[in-house]
């Protein structure tokens, strides 16, 4: 149960940070469920570290501040992507 969790949090995620983020991202509904999924990780392990002060890995619940926080995750996932392959200025 706990990857249907984990699929729908991406692709809900993964999808409102693509509708969101400036500009085309491309992809399909597995490369958006991926991005959700990242991002999730990401979100989670940013609060980690805001509310304990040390670097923990963590993942984002499939809740309403779940949701936030993979959204902002996926943000940041789709900026430093754009960085990496160069498709975004700073």
């Amino acid at each position: 149960m706990n990857i249907i969790a984990w699929i729908i949090l991406g692709l809900i995620a993964g999808a409102i940070a693509k509708a969101i983020y400036p500009g085309r991202q491309g992809g399909g509904i597995l490369t958006t469920m991926i991005l959700g999924i990242i991002g999730a990780i990401v979100g989670g392990t940013i609060v980690t570290i805001l509310e304990t002060g040390k670097l923990q890995f963590a993942a984002a619940s499939l809740s309403i501040p779940g949701v936030i926080v993979a959204v902002i995750g996926a943000i940041i996932a789709i900026f430093l992507w754009g960085l990496i392959a160069g498709r975004t200025s700073v």
